[in-house]
């Protein structure tokens, strides 16, 4: 019997210590938005709550592998309003990440008008299409101090524009309430609290000017040289090169622009790939479709500093692929895109 419940007690000691590892707690996170998703280790989902101006780091559970086989959901759209018992115009579509512990699709959904009402919905690799249920699950959050304001539910739709999980920090671009408005946060994981972020100044060769108030709408982590950057990408649409070392709350920082991609466009979605030992930048965009970026000129390329149109690294035009809204990395070898037409789809990595 002693034995038993020395047991007993190591398990639940055990069970604790993984709870203070990871922060997290059972509940039902109160979502008032899903406007980014991004994933950490173990199935770690982190969804970025623009409404609510707070971040949720919640454990799936699904670290199990799902195969390896192309994805490919018609209608995509339809299923998540049928699973919701909705109507289709009723679903808007924020956000669409891979959790690479299982190769799963979750995506980030508002349900009704304006901000709308959450979801997240799991697509796996099978092509079942379910809504992630939110009541007692793991999980922690941290709320964004000082963050832009002015939505219908509080915070405004670009408090949180992307983010990614780095080395045991979430990064995360949006915009806050200080002079100069765009900011990155990096925030350490388990949450404790998150700081004030970096302000983010910028030169935009397409309009002639120093920026500091446009968002980041898209970015990546990306290893230049020996350093950690993080690659963003800006309204019409230059590309900018930062440091994630120079990122220390209450800083200001200046990026450095490598590439004016063309203006009267909007960055949608980006990642990075390695195809025949080089590395390249895949970007979806409202105008110019998907551009691929290779890396190679990323550490000598030389400044925007002056009013220009097209400069800098070069991009090319993936013209086979058309009306692109999301795109993630699926493997090492294919790209998992949501298009125009509500379809999910697996195509190899160009």
């Amino acid at each position: 019997m002693r034995t038993k419940l020395l047991v007993a007690a190591l398990v639940l000691a055990s069970a604790a210590v993984g709870q203070a590892d990871d922060g997290l707690t059972k509940g039902t996170p109160e979502l008032k938005s899903a406007t980014a998703l991004a994933f950490g280790p173990k199935g770690v989902l982190f969804v970025g709550d623009s409404a609510g101006a707070t971040l949720f780091a919640i454990d799936t559970g699904d670290t199990k592998s799902a195969g390896d086989k192309p994805l490919n959901v018609d209608k995509l759209d339809s299923k998540i309003a049928s699973a919701l018992g909705v109507t289709d115009k009723d679903v808007k579509i924020n956000d669409v990440r891979v959790n690479p512990a299982s190769g799963n699709v979750y995506v980030g959904v508002s349900r009704g008008t304006g901000a709308g009402t959450p979801a997240i919905i799991k697509v796996a690799r099978d092509g079942t299409v379910t809504v992630f249920a939110l009541k007692d699950v793991s999980f922690s959050k941290v709320a964004i101090p000082n963050p832009a304001t002015g939505g219908a539910k509080g915070g405004a739709p670009e408090v949180i524009t992307q983010m990614a999980f780095v080395d045991g920090k979430l990064i995360v671009a949006g915009m806050s309430s200080e002079q100069f408005a765009s900011t990155l946060r990096v925030i350490p994981f388990p949450f404790k609290e998150a700081d004030k972020g970096s302000s983010i100044e910028i030169y935009h060769g397409a309009h002639g000017a120093v920026e500091t108030r446009s968002p980041i709408r898209t970015f990546v982590a990306y290893k230049v040289g020996k350093e950690d950057n993080i690659m963003a990408a800006y309204t019409c649409t230059p590309l900018v090169k930062i440091p994630v070392a120079d990122l220390k709350a209450g800083t200001k920082v200046k990026g450095t622009t490598i590439a004016e991609l063309g203006n009267g466009n909007k960055p949608l979605d980006m990642i990075v790939y390695t195809k025949g030992g080089k590395d390249y930048l895949l970007m979806a965009n409202s105008k110019h479709g998907i551009l691929k970026i290779p890396t190679g000129e990323f550490a000598t390329a030389t400044a925007i500093t002056a009013k220009t149109g097209v400069a800098g690294v070069k991009a090319e035009s993936v013209k086979e692929l058309v009306d692109v809204v999301q795109l993630d990395k699926l493997d090492d070898g294919h790209a998992i895109l949501l298009l125009k037409s509500g379809d999910l789809k697996t195509v190899p990595l160009p």
